[in-house]
C-alpha cells in the first residue's frame, strides 16, 4: 500500500510540474469551462471531434496538484478514442475516485493512481473537474461546470 502512495504522489507531482497538452486548441470544435469553488481550481478544456472520436485536445487553467494532474492525465488518455469509449472512461475514474470500485489498470491505465484520492474526499472534486467539463464540452453544453 505505502509503495502505491508513493506512485500516486509521483505521477501526480510530474503531471502538475509538466501537465500534458496544456494548450488552448485553435481548431478544436468544442469547448467547456469549469470551476471548483472549494479550491478554486479553474479549467478550459478544448476537444477536436471528429466523426465521433477526439483527435486533439487541450486544457488551460490553473488549480492545485491534483486537480492540474487529472487534467493532465485525462487528456493524455483521450486522443484517439470515441465518445462512447471516453463515457465509459469516466464512469470508471468516477467510480474509483468515489471508492464504488477497485481500479482496473488494463482499463484505466495510469488514470488507476487517482484511486489514492477517495482516501481524501475533499479532493475528490479536485480530480473529477476535468471530468466532468469533458463531459460538458462533448455534450456542447454553454454553461461553466461548477463542482458545488
Amino acid at each position: 500500500m505505502a509503495d502505491l502512495r508513493e506512485l500516486y504522489q509521483q505521477v501526480i507531482l510530474d503531471h502538475h510540474k509538466k501537465p500534458r497538452n496544456y494548450r488552448k486548441l485553435e481548431n478544436g470544435n468544442r469547448k467547456a469551462e469549469g470551476y471548483n469553488p472549494l479550491c478554486g481550481d479553474r479549467l478550459t478544456l478544448y476537444l477536436k471531434v471528429e466523426n465521433g472520436i477526439v483527435t486533439d485536445v487541450g486544457f488551460e487553467g490553473s488549480g492545485c496538484a491534483i486537480s492540474t494532474a487529472s487534467a493532465s492525465m485525462m487528456t493524455d488518455s483521450l486522443k484517439g478514442k470515441t465518445e462512447a469509449e471516453i463515457e465509459a472512461l469516466f464512469h470508471s475514474f468516477h467510480d474509483v475516485v468515489m471508492g464504488k470500485i477497485d481500479p482496473d489498470p488494463e482499463k484505466m491505465g495510469k488514470l488507476a493512481v487517482f484511486a489514492g484520492v477517495r482516501d481524501y474526499p475533499v479532493r475528490v472534486k479536485c480530480a473529477t473537474l476535468a471530468w466532468h467539463t469533458l463531459r460538458a464540452a462533448l455534450q456542447q453544453s454553454p454553461e461553466t461546470v461548477a463542482t458545488e
